[in-house]
C-alpha cells in the first residue's frame, strides 16, 4: 500500500531539463510516478534525474531534439518496448522566439517556433496515442500562456503558436473522449520564475514572481485528479 496518488503511473514530461518542466517531473516523481524526462540537454536532464533519485523517486532520461525528423516516433517506439502504457503526458517544451511587431517578424524564426510549439506537439500526440489509449485514465496536460488566448502587442509569434497549440491539444481530447479514458487540459502557469520569463521581461526582479515549483505542484495534483477534457486553469 502507498499514499502516493500517482504510484505505478508512467509519466512523460517534455522540456524537463529546467524550469517548469524540471519542477513538474520532480513533483510527479514525488507523487509516485516513474517519470521519463526529455529535453535537448543531456547534462541538465541527468541533474534532474539525480535529484529525483535522491528524493526516493524514479526516472529515466531521453535526451532528444523534438524538432528533428523521426526523433519523436523513435522515442514512442522505445517507450512502447519498455512500458505497456503511458498514463501522464505533460507537453511543456516550447520556444519563445523574438518579441517583435508583426511586420518585423523574421519568418525563418517563426517557422522554427511553430515547428517546436505546434508541429512537434502534434507528432508527440500521434506517437503516444496508442500508449495513452492503453491507460485506464490517461491525462494529457498542455502548458500554455495567457497570450494564446489574450493577444498582446509584440507577442504575436509566440501567442499565435500557443493558440494553435491549445486548439491542437483540446481537439485531440475531443477526438478520444468517447473512445478512451484520455482527458486533456490546458494550464497557464502565469508569471513564473523561468529563463523564458527572464528573456521576455529582462528588467523584472525574479523574486517578485512565483517559483516553478508552485506550477509543478498544481500540474501534479491535476494529473492525479478526475478533470474533464477541456479543463483550463491559470496558476496565480
Amino acid at each position: 500500500m502507498t499514499d502516493k496518488p500517482l504510484a505505478d503511473r508512467i509519466a512523460l514530461v517534455t522540456g524537463a531539463s529546467r524550469g517548469i518542466g524540471a519542477a513538474t517531473a520532480t513533483a510527479l516523481a514525488a507523487a509516485g510516478a516513474h517519470v521519463i524526462l526529455t529535453a535537448r540537454t543531456a547534462g541538465a536532464l541527468e541533474e534532474v534525474e539525480e535529484a529525483i533519485f535522491a528524493a526516493g523517486g524514479s526516472a529515466t532520461i531521453a535526451p532528444m531534439d523534438l524538432t528533428e525528423n523521426e526523433s519523436v516516433s523513435r522515442l514512442g517506439t522505445a517507450i512502447a518496448e519498455r512500458w505497456p502504457m503511458l498514463d501522464i503526458l505533460v507537453l511543456n517544451a516550447a520556444s519563445l522566439g523574438t518579441l517583435s511587431a508583426i511586420p518585423a517578424i523574421d519568418f525563418k524564426e517563426f517557422a522554427k517556433v511553430l515547428t517546436l510549439n505546434v508541429t512537434a506537439q502534434a507528432a508527440i500526440l500521434a506517437a503516444f496515442d496508442p500508449l495513452l489509449k492503453r491507460a485506464q485514465s490517461a491525462r494529457v496536460i498542455g502548458v500554455s500562456s495567457s497570450v494564446g488566448r489574450t493577444p498582446r502587442a509584440y507577442w504575436g509569434m509566440y501567442g499565435a503558436s500557443k493558440a494553435a497549440f491549445e486548439n491542437l491539444v483540446l481537439s485531440y481530447g475531443e477526438e478520444v473522449r468517447h473512445i478512451s479514458g484520455i482527458r486533456t487540459a490546458i494550464v497557464d502557469p502565469g508569471a513564473t520564475r523561468t529563463k523564458m520569463r527572464a528573456r521576455a521581461f529582462p528588467g523584472e526582479d525574479p523574486a517578485t514572481v512565483k517559483p516553478p515549483e508552485a506550477v509543478a505542484e498544481r500540474i501534479a495534483a491535476l494529473a492525479a485528479s478526475g478533470f474533464e477534457t477541456g479543463h483550463f486553469e491559470r496558476v496565480d
